[in-house]
């Protein structure tokens, strides 16, 4: 099948390289020419696994790059709005890029066309599409309107792409939905799994795929419902944290109990420094404001957002509860995307521990195997940035682990300790256990966890410091 995909950000190039790997022809649309000629030369944008094979094996085939939407539309049988959506000052999701390309969308309808809004939006958002197209002199029988949400993790966007928990297509017209049954019959009928290209299948995948078919009202309040819920987790699990390190309990034994529930489950159920990143902070806000505006006031998401919010501050306390003063305080600082896998910072809780430890006076130095180039952008000259781990650590009165990395997970620990000048790490990912860090020396501070100290270190002012002051 021929599809355009409008909008070559982070949802539409993963789309559309996803798509050309089931076998349609995709055009994929942006009207950014620097953009555009990057693509074109060959080079990939974001940090996502398996991204750049899919690029290599279909750009110029079946994969193609242009900036003219009319005859994207013209040639294609179903056109994916995949543009940006930001927040506004309020809250609300900005739809004006949806807005502007369903008004040109309109003026290139010239046989049946199924218009799918990829992008995450609120509720009634296919029903205004379908309003400027008609308004724009679009014959109705001429067009359906779909609602498509994606459910793809940064990092993992590829094979959540091409091995989803499920697929859900929200069409008002049988017609509209033979359309994207065929776009997915590869997932659905599992002919793609048999192929030997295909993408490395991860674990605890659903094959064949399977496709839920609702109204688009219902599949709009899907995607946001799903993000509300998943953020609900992260902050539930963060203020169980926090008692666990009031009582002396271990979170880490808490999560077990409560995700070998099937009713729960354990994903999710991941202490740490908050959730970020382009998804959840700016879907809670727009679902609350779809809330208000039908009259509800969801006091849930504000108490998830609150909570989220309260969880860096509480690092920062940790932090300092380690190292007594911050000013002068020189730091390694260990992640900077969002999450591991990726480059993303938008709305990274790591920067934005980075952010207010400088704001105390500290000297930093950060290293990320990703993000880093997309946080000099941010970061300026304000802190320094390493080759490696070891390097940030080097020097430092503490290492702070802030992005969960899985080179971070399995660091040289004796190394480590010599280029620490204190062997204090604050590990705000819990990706160690603080008995196996106190048997190699070092002090540790996790989130939910009691710290864990070293039987021969006494207690100092500064925290906890080794036998024999180094570097002194």
């Amino acid at each position: 099948m021929r599809i355009g995909v409008v909008g070559s950000g982070y949802v539409g190039l993963v789309a559309g390289a996803c798509f050309a790997d089931l076998g349609h022809d995709v055009i994929l649309v942006d009207n950014d020419q620097q953009k555009l000629a990057s693509l074109k030369a060959g080079v990939v944008p974001i940090h996502e696994y398996f991204l750049p094979e899919l690029l290599r094996r279909h750009s110029g085939r079946r994969l193609h790059f242009s900036d003219d939407l009319h005859e994207a539309v013209r040639s294609s049988a179903a056109i994916f709005i995949a543009v940006g959506t930001p927040p506004t000052d309020s809250g609300d999701a900005d739809l004006s890029y949806v807005e502007s390309v369903a008004r040109e969308i309109s003026g290139a309808v010239n046989d049946y066309k199924v218009v799918v809004e990829k992008s995450t939006v609120p509720v009634y958002t296919s029903e205004w599409i379908r309003k400027i197209i008609l308004r724009n002199g679009t014959d109705p029988a001429a067009f359906d309107v779909a609602s498509n949400p994606e459910f793809l993790r940064e990092g993992t966007a590829v094979t959540d792409f091409l091995y989803p928990d499920r697929i859900v297509v929200g069409v008002d017209s049988e017609r509209c939905a033979s359309v994207l049954r065929a776009i997915y019959k590869p997932l659905t009928d599992g002919t793609y799994y048999q192929r030997q290209d295909a993408v490395p299948q991860p674990d605890r995948a659903r094959i064949p795929a399977p496709i839920i078919v609702t109204s688009t009202k219902s599949a709009e309040l899907i995607k946001h419902a799903s993000n509300a819920f998943l953020a609900m987790k992260i902050s539930f699990i963060n203020a169980v944290a926090s008692i666990c390190e009031s009582v002396g309990a271990n979170v880490q034994q808490v999560c077990q109990g409560i995700g070998s529930d099937t009713r729960i489950g354990p994903r999710f159920l991941n202490p740490g420094i908050g959730y970020g990143g382009s998804c959840f902070p700016k879907d809670l806000m727009a679902f609350r404001s779809v809330a208000r505006e039908c009259g509800y006031d969801f006091r849930l998401l504000d108490e998830v957002m609150k909570i989220n919010e309260e969880q860096r501050q509480r690092f920062l306390r940790k932090v300092r509860s380690a190292l007594w003063t911050l000013r002068g305080k020189r730091l390694g600082v260990l992640g900077l995307a969002f999450k591991g896998g990726t480059d993303d910072i938008r709305e990274s809780p790591a920067m934005l521990v980075v952010q207010m430890l400088l704001q105390e006076g500290c000297h930093i130095t950060v290293y990320d195997p990703a993000a880093m180039d997309r946080a000099r952008e941010i970061l300026n000259f304000r802190v320094q940035f390493a080759e490696n781990a070891y390097e940030a650590a080097s020097g430092a009165d503490a290492l702070l682990i802030l992005t969960e990395w899985d080179e971070f997970a399995s660091l040289d620990l004796e190394r480590l300790n010599e280029k620490l000048k204190y062997p204090i790490v604050i590990d705000g990912r819990n990706l160690y256990q603080p008995e196996f860090m106190a048997e190699h020396g070092f002090t540790y501070y996790s989130v939910g966890r009691l710290p864990a100290i070293p039987e021969n270190q006494p207690a100092g002012a500064g925290g906890i410091l080794r036998n024999n002051y180094k570097k002194a």
